[in-house]
């Protein structure tokens, strides 16, 4: 996978949709959990026939919505 440029923060402003594996490897998660996230609405696709990507933007807000100030205790 290659964005653009080599700052990790510089997917936000790409008007490239990324591909399932593309957002796995941005979040450091499995490929099946990823496609877990599209499949439950949790990250927004746009669908283009069978196949789903998505934009960068609606993954940026994903991630900000999930954000914590601390780690829950095992």
């Amino acid at each position: 996978m290659e964005i653009e440029s080599k700052n990790p923060n510089d997917f936000r402003q790409s008007t490239r949709l990324l591909k399932p594996q593309e957002i796995a490897n941005l979040l450091n998660i499995s490929r099946s959990f990823a496609y877990l996230l599209l499949q439950s609405g949790a990250i927004p696709v746009v669908r283009l026939g069978k196949v789903c990507r998505v934009k960068p933007q609606d993954l940026a807000e994903y991630i900000d919505r999930n954000r914590h100030h601390q780690v829950d205790p095992p």
